[in-house]
């Protein structure tokens, strides 16, 4: 994959590649899920976060410099600061800290609400079209998340951990009108100093609240550590970004919605989390809800 993403416009439906490269970062994402509520059940969360996306952008920023690749200036660089603290520093610090409580399962519905969320950002940064299909859409699956939430507060997990979880969602959801909008930036280098920022803030707000600096124990949270850097991090984010910059912010976001479905299914086998009936309910209304509200009906080209 090239280091420098051409800058394609806006398209209602993607191109082979960009399908394949889509459909990677749909298992990616649901297998990534998993693999930090593993990691939050031994390491503290933002210890655990900005360690992983420190060892990330070294690699990036490694390579980076193999290629020769420099330093975004001007509106490039303060797009990557912001994709840095919005996806990394605060969307990975609420996302981390939530997953101490709430179950794989549970997080992946709730992250499936994004394509409704960036439907609506795209909308006030004018980049898409507000429909009432949308509105529709939001309704329904807002039904769907209030049903997961009240799921969560049938198995006792802690409302403020919910509603981090949503929090992550929506900065996820922005994260996708910040790239849109943002100049051409070689994908290493804009991987390599939005990690490092995020790292940066997720260790200074480790250090604040007095997590301990410590490495794992099991086995297990070792494996799925290396995953969260390597193809968690390497490989979902070279792909999102890659993919941002060839199809709409809202139609790449639909991964969310399809990243559950697994997630699902890799929780019950590896974490022994219940298939429970509301949880069930919440996803197919949170799923129908994205349906009707972004992925139903006639898509037309963005706004420029």
């Amino acid at each position: 994959m090239s280091e420098r993403i051409e800058r394609a416009g806006p398209q209602a439906s993607p191109d082979a590649l960009t399908l394949v490269a889509f459909l990677g970062l749909v298992v990616l994402v649901a297998a990534n899920v998993v693999a930090v509520r593993f990691v939050s059940l031994e390491l503290p969360p933002f210890w655990g976060a900005g360690t992983r996306f420190a060892l990330a952008a070294l690699l990036f920023a490694g390579y980076a410099v193999a290629r020769r690749l420099s330093l975004p200036r001007g509106r490039g660089l303060a797009a990557a600061l912001t994709f840095g603290v919005l996806q990394f520093g605060v969307g990975f610090a609420l996302g981390y800290w939530a997953l101490q409580e709430v179950p794989a399962g549970l997080a992946s519905v709730i992250l499936a609400s994004v394509p409704l969320f960036t439907l609506g950002f795209a909308a006030l940064a004018r980049l898409e079209s507000l429909t009432a299909r949308g509105v529709a859409g939001a309704l329904v699956a807002i039904l769907g998340i209030a049903l997961t939430f009240g799921e969560g507060a049938g198995r006792d997990v802690p409302v403020p951990h919910l509603a981090a979880n949503v929090a992550m969602a929506i900065c996820f959801a922005l994260v996708g009108v910040v790239v849109k909008r943002a100049p051409d930036v070689p994908l290493a280098m804009m991987n390599a100093v939005g990690m490092a920022v995020g790292a940066v803030i997720l260790l200074a707000l480790s250090v604040a609240v007095g997590e301990p600096a410590a490495l794992p124990a099991e086995p297990t949270t070792w494996a799925a550590q290396a995953y969260l850097v390597l193809p968690g991090s390497i490989g979902v984010f070279a792909l999102l970004l890659y993919v941002l910059r060839r199809w709409t912010a809202s139609g790449v976001s639909y991964q969310t919605v399809l990243s559950p479905l697994i997630s699902i299914v890799l929780a019950a086998w590896l974490l022994d989390e219940p298939l429970t009936g509301g949880l069930l309910l919440g996803a197919a209304l949170v799923l129908v809800g994205v349906y009707i509200g972004a992925l139903a009906g006639p898509r037309g080209p963005a706004k420029a």
